[in-house]
């Protein structure tokens, strides 16, 4: 069995700046339901439901906006749309931020981490015969993507797609948090998988996180204030359980050389990029790319 995504959850947490920690006389807003694919949950305390019904409205329109653009099973989202036809005119600028990191994590890697591994991804999902796996490696290769705010293109194919899973949800994260901040929330807690954490948590020095492995085994905790943390598994997601391989694939063909990892960085989706590609690197290559981007800390690999 493969399971299509491992983000089963959503879960945002807020509160304003005039709301003490542990108030317990504070009103609290709540919302449920279906955000990006997965349950939600958003939480607002120091805000009555009147005045919270907007900002929920504001949340899960930007969520749909965000998934209009990054999502793999929209066949209209616009990395839809360029996996089909190989070419995307007037790109979102979401969307060449979210290029332009993973050109950064695919140069600072060694080209071990590369959002064009898709068709091979599909193709092991999907227990192809072995040239079918052939032909799709042979689709891998960042060096042929190009982009700018006119376009984005393939320059091989048919056949090129492109995967942001391993940077997109972190991009989606850092929107929302910066969203709530805006609407003038200043304790915030968005966890997509991929965590963000702004302000103290109403006075009581941040915000605290559990890493876990993917049986849900927490072993280790870190304490956060205005930065994110992710966590990546190659096991978080198998793809292909009969042969052992699991959702993160390095595109020179090596095999992960690290069973879970988790990053902070002032971003979500610098520590969502770079907590997937350091399952993919030796303790050498790995210190060269947390070289190369020195506001991102590796607190916990195994």
């Amino acid at each position: 069995m493969t399971t299509l995504s491992r983000r089963r959850f959503l879960t945002i947490s807020a509160s304003t700046l005039a709301v003490p920690a542990f108030a317990m006389d504070a009103p609290i807003a709540s919302w449920s339901g279906t955000a990006m694919g997965a349950s939600a949950s958003m939480q607002l305390q120091g805000v009555t439901p009147e005045v919270a019904a907007p900002i929920f409205a504001g949340v899960e329109q930007e969520l749909g906006r965000l998934e209009n653009i990054f999502s793999l099973y929209r066949p209209d989202s616009e990395l839809s749309r360029l996996n089909q036809t190989g070419h995307l005119k007037n790109p979102a600028p979401e969307l060449l931020e979210v290029l332009s990191l993973c050109d950064a994590l695919h140069h600072s890697s060694g080209g071990a981490f590369d959002p064009s591994i898709q068709p091979y991804w599909q193709a092991l999902a999907r227990r192809a015969p072995e040239p079918e796996l052939v032909q799709a490696r042979g689709l891998i290769g960042w060096e042929n993507v190009r982009f700018d705010p006119r376009s984005v293109r393939f320059e091989k194919g048919p056949g090129m797609a492109l995967t942001l899973n391993g940077v997109a949800q972190g991009a989606v994260t850092d929107r929302i948090a910066a969203l709530l901040r805006a609407q003038g929330l200043q304790d915030v807690m968005v966890n997509m998988g991929e965590i963000s954490a702004r302000g103290n948590r109403r006075g009581a020095g941040g915000w605290t996180a559990g890493i876990a492995t993917p049986e849900g085994r927490v072993v280790h905790r870190v304490t956060l204030q205005d930065r994110a943390i992710a966590t990546s598994s190659p096991r978080g997601m198998m793809i292909n359980p009969d042969l052992g391989v699991g959702h993160i694939l390095d595109a020179l063909g090596q095999a992960p050389q690290r069973g879970l990892v988790s990053v902070t960085a002032p971003t979500a989706a610098l520590a969502d990029g770079l907590s997937t590609a350091l399952c993919l690197l030796d303790d050498q290559a790995a210190e060269l790319a947390l070289r190369a981007h020195p506001t991102a800390e590796l607190v916990y690999s195994a």
